[in-house]
């Protein structure tokens, strides 16, 4: 008897350190009235923060590129609000993709093949206290250590849910198969990546193949296209495990239905907007640039209509209905490649 009070003692305590998270959600001031009411110290700073610097400048609110930001935050509203039924509470595992910046006051939600590299690199200029001073002088590898970067999930409730209420958050996106096109073609055929062939390559081979090699098998390093969608859209694959972040959905990532960003930027303007981010933040002012791509990218349409050349209507129809949410999230239109009717 005694041994089940405790129990039941425990699981209202997890339950109630996870409403903490979630009342931020349900109840509360809007972001407008929110920084009128954190008015000029925040988290023991003094001065605006970048919250306030984006809800509360004069000087934003006739520009085309503030507008367009603020068209796509009520986009996001609608969409969530005709799709999302229910609310759910947030568990620590929804919130290991928001890094924290608590010098600046910024939250940012990391989607895997659209700049994250980048973006990481200037999150740690951000966090690093003037140990770095160029985003670029960060080797890739070392943007990817979880220890160099705290995500929100590292945090209390009480924490998490003050954060949430205060800091900037905001994420970037990309077309839906486009992205899906550049996993495809980083993490399975480049020789390199032997940890994800042998990983995913050679269940994904094993599942989808006909008569597969012993040497496929074995190390997974040839998977084909249709083979990797046929593992996408087997609806073993996730009931086994998550997605990978690289192919997971980028709503599924960062939960734009339950935590409220106030600025959605875009790999296809990625530039502008990530100049529009470090605005807000301040960043400009000290020198600090987001990294101008190397070269000029790839043409991401046709690139991802040609892998897409010889792929059936209905699978095309079953990929498409499960990155479905961030078309409509994000407002990209269908491709024109695809033949979905």
């Amino acid at each position: 008897m005694r041994r089940s009070r405790v129990r039941r003692l425990v699981l209202a305590a997890c339950l109630g350190s996870l409403l903490l998270v979630i009342f931020y959600f349900q109840s509360g001031p809007s972001p407008v009235a929110e920084d009128r009411i954190l008015g000029s110290s925040w988290f023991g700073k003094t001065g605006r923060s970048p919250l306030q610097a984006l809800y509360d400048s004069d000087q934003l609110q006739g520009s085309p590129l503030h507008r367009a930001h603020q068209g796509r935050r009520e986009l996001l509203s609608r969409v969530c609000s005709r799709y999302t039924r229910k609310r759910r509470l947030l568990s620590p595992e929804d919130l290991r993709h928001l890094v924290v910046d608590d010098e600046h006051g910024v939250l940012y939600c990391y989607v895997p093949k659209v700049a994250c590299t980048n973006w990481k690199r200037v999150m740690m200029v951000l966090t690093g206290g003037g140990k770095y001073r160029d985003p670029l002088e960060i080797a890739a590898h070392e943007a990817h250590v979880p220890a160099n970067l705290r995500t929100l999930a590292d945090f209390s409730p009480a924490e998490i849910n003050r954060r949430l209420r205060a800091y900037l958050k905001f994420l970037f996106v990309r077309e839906p198969l486009e992205r899906l096109v550049s996993a495809y073609r980083n993490k399975f055929t480049r020789s390199y990546n032997t940890a994800f062939h042998r990983r995913y390559g050679t269940k994904i081979i094993r599942r989808h193949r006909r008569r597969p090699s012993p040497e496929a098998l074995a190390r997974g390093h040839d998977v084909r296209f249709h083979e990797f969608l046929s593992y996408l859209t087997d609806p073993r694959t996730r009931q086994e495990e998550p997605f990978n972040e690289h192919w997971e959905r980028a709503h599924a990532l960062c939960h734009p239905c339950l935590v409220h960003y106030d600025v959605v930027g875009k790999y296809e303007t990625l530039q502008e907007d990530a100049a529009y981010v470090l605005g807000l933040i301040g960043a400009q002012q000290a020198g600090l640039r987001f990294p101008a791509p190397p070269r000029a990218p790839r043409a991401g349409r046709g690139e991802a209509a040609r892998f897409f050349q010889g792929v059936s209507p209905g699978h095309q129809r079953r990929l498409f209905n499960l990155y479905k949410m961030d078309y409509l999230l994000f407002n990209y239109s269908v491709p024109a490649y695809l033949q979905l009717r």
